[in-house]
């Protein structure tokens, strides 16, 4: 299930950067085709870690939620969040990263939380390639 360049990317911005719609996905900056974003959604829907559901205001448009199972990944994301930054460089500010090495369960309790509420918001700020204060990979500045 996750060993294609897409799912678990797909599963992160679901999980930390409160993504829902296939428009979001696309604009993530990952560089995703269209018919590849479209096959993983379905792939993980049949897996029964994401669930497809209209959206309230237009029910031609889908929201993807993670489920429970989806839900479940989070102590494996969260660690390869981790383990990347320390080893590869990355757009995550030092502190966030710290931040989530240093307090696990207040972070993965921060994700169900989310989860539970169906609270959109993400729970990585949004961060670039001109951050002063970013992450590179076994050392921090």
């Amino acid at each position: 299930m996750f060993g294609d360049r897409w799912s678990l990317l797909v599963v992160r911005d679901l999980m930390v950067r409160g993504f829902r719609t296939f428009k979001q996905f696309q604009a993530s900056g990952e560089g995703i085709a269209t018919n590849i974003l479209a096959d993983r959604l379905k792939k993980l829907e049949a897996a029964g870690i994401v669930i497809a559901e209209p959206e309230e205001t237009d029910g031609r448009r889908m929201n993807y939620r993670l489920t429970e199972k989806g839900i479940d990944l989070a102590p494996v994301l969260l660690e390869l969040l981790i383990w990347g930054a320390r080893h590869e460089e990355t757009a995550a500010p030092c502190a966030l990263i710290a931040k989530m090495e240093g307090s696990r369960e207040e972070v993965l309790a921060e994700v169900r939380r989310r989860w539970r509420e169906r609270d959109p918001a993400p729970l990585l700020p949004r961060f670039g390639h001109g951050d002063a204060d970013r992450h590179s990979g076994g050392r921090r500045k």
